[in-house]
């Protein structure tokens, strides 16, 4: 059976994949949004299906106050003896000399939980990865965050066993990775013939990311790093790198890396890792952060290629090139009953749709409530779309260049701090808000609110709109233009405001957050305190393909 990639479309980066019998499970990061961490299910590593969150117990993991693309990072998922173990990195402090990188481990006999208490590791930087030996002890491999300036090495990784018993990392940690040219990070550990392996992504997480391998007879190194012999090199600073797009810009995948393998059944290897697709349109030249590079609304999302052992024993891609395959043949893949995603969620369920995420913490009854008006979503108002503690806001990733988003809601505000409707945002900083609120000398009214890196706008002034009436609101976004519309029924669509650069929604166009991606999803404010609600009848995401 072929596969296209990516095959988790959208902001899903950071992949790691076990396999368990003939149950695959992919995790990714999520960063600010809530729950933590995202599971997929699949039988054929074709199609993926969504599962619970593992980080979802706000006892457990408190997000409150964290800044965009902050929260959690790179979880490494593994199974060792019928127990799952998910470790993980909560990042408070990123944007500043000195990182808070606090790194945990749950654990479950379930992938579907109940999962445990969360066990402190070390904190020496992200990208935790446990990994369990043959002979039964565990270790713990991370990269390093260096505040000193200059730093003393370009790149470090460090090793320290775990003790399951105690619950508690044990031992000396040591250094088994330095380097004054070549940055590794999201490091894995595998065994195979008799080498250690260790698969780590390297040279950032840009259009010049990529994948390397080392390899030890001890797990404690020293490592060598494989020179793959069709590699590209311009410079000291670049890894010898076995998968990259960097030196081809024409390329549909780029920012290639961040890897993970499993082996199936058949003994085939695959590897799954990061990827983003590109628009055409690029950051100014003079801009403060990324100068001149491509923007990725989607974020960056997860792919799956083959790969295959050397004759002496280093693992390569089988195209036998650097570049990941667009398409591929899944071998031995059996096709399976796999559910359809969401369209239109028409609210009848007393529980929020896996699809939907918020920011930082969980939509509560002080929130939304499901049951107070059966067939509806109610959203009380809280904070403002900046705030980073109590927004009521869910939203689900764009996941192509060409999609419509429309829902319709019940809202009679009665005054101008109070605002419901639809929303397509990157962080708290940017964001287009097609919304319904008050005007001291209008009433009821529609308007738009835009934000880009907190230069605020409202494009369209306020528009007097009809009281005691459902009020419907779209948005059609193609490639890099978003038009709203709005009316009074489904069919009735009026164009509202003119046609926005969509493509700002970019890692690489925000000033702060950097590695998320584009989400679409409904809110509503009350800067009163006084939580009054908007009802939503129903939310629409439509991928289409002739906009």
């Amino acid at each position: 059976m072929k596969v296209k990639n990516p095959i988790l479309r959208g902001f899903h980066p950071d992949p790691s994949i076990i396999r368990v019998n003939d149950d695959y499970y992919i995790a990714t990061s999520t960063f600010e949004w809530w729950p933590g961490v995202r599971l997929h299910h699949s039988k054929d590593l074709i199609h993926w299906e969504l599962m619970p969150y593992p980080l979802s117990d706000p006892d457990r993991l408190d997000l409150r106050g964290v800044g965009p693309s902050q929260g959690i990072w790179a979880p490494c998922l593994t199974c060792d003896k019928g127990i799952f173990y998910l470790a993980y990195t909560v990042v408070t402090a990123f944007y500043c000399n000195m990182y808070d990188t606090a790194n945990f481990l749950v654990t479950a006999q379930d992938i579907c939980g109940p999962w445990s208490e969360p066990v402190p590791l070390n904190n020496f930087g992200f990208d935790p990865s446990l990994f369990h030996d043959d002979d039964g002890r565990k270790y713990m491999v991370s990269m390093v965050t260096d505040h000193r300036i200059p730093k003393k090495y370009k790149g470090r990784l460090v090793l320290q066993e775990y003790d399951p018993i105690k619950k508690k990392m044990s031992g000396e940690v040591r250094e088994i990775y330095q380097a004054e040219t070549i940055f590794l990070e999201g490091p894995h550990l595998l065994k195979h013939n008799g080498w250690y392996y260790l698969f780590s992504a390297d040279t950032g997480t840009g259009e010049g990311h990529g994948q390397s391998i080392l390899r030890s007879r001890s797990v404690w190194g020293p490592y060598e790093m494989y020179h793959c012999p069709y590699g590209e090199r311009d410079s000291d600073t670049e890894a010898y790198s076995i998968l990259s797009a960097r030196h081809n810009p024409d390329f549909p995948l780029q920012k290639c890396g961040h890897c993970d393998l499993v082996e199936t059944e058949q003994g085939d290897w695959y590897a799954v890792h990061l990827c983003g697709r590109a628009l055409k349109n690029r950051n100014a030249p003079d801009a403060l952060r990324f100068p001149g590079d491509r923007r990725y609304p989607l974020g960056r999302e997860t792919a799956i290629q083959k790969m295959e052992w050397t004759k002496d024993d280093w693992l390569v891609l089988a195209n036998k090139t650097i570049l990941p395959d667009e398409e591929l043949e899944i071998e031995g893949a059996v096709s399976w009953n796999y559910p359809e995603g969401l369209v239109r969620d028409e609210f009848n369920s007393p529980v929020l749709d896996l699809e939907y995420q918020s920011l930082r913490v969980p939509m509560d009854e002080t929130h939304i409530t499901l049951t107070e008006r059966p067939g509806f979503l109610r959203m009380y108002g809280r904070e403002g779309l900046a705030s980073r503690y109590h927004q009521t806001l869910i939203a689900r990733r764009l996941t192509e260049f060409d999609i419509e988003v429309s829902t319709a809601l019940e809202f009679e505000p009665d005054g101008f701090k109070q605002m419901a409707g639809l929303i397509l945002l990157y962080d708290d900083q940017n964001y287009f808000y097609l919304h319904i609120t008050f005007d001291e000398d209008l009433g009821k009214c529609i308007s738009i609110l835009t934000a880009e890196n907190k230069d605020y706008r409202y494009p369209v002034g306020f528009l007097p709109v009809e009281k005691n009436k459902v009020i419907y609101l779209k948005a059609e976004i193609h490639k890099d233009r978003l038009q709203f519309y709005w009316g009074y029924k489904e069919d009735g669509w009026s164009a509202i405001g003119p046609v926005f650069d969509s493509s700002i929604l970019s890692d690489e166009a925000c000033m702060e957050g950097w590695f998320t991606g584009a989400m679409a999803g409904i809110c509503c404010q009350d800067l009163t305190g006084f939580r009054k609600y908007a009802d939503f009848d129903w939310f629409e995401y439509k991928i289409c393909k002739d906009l």
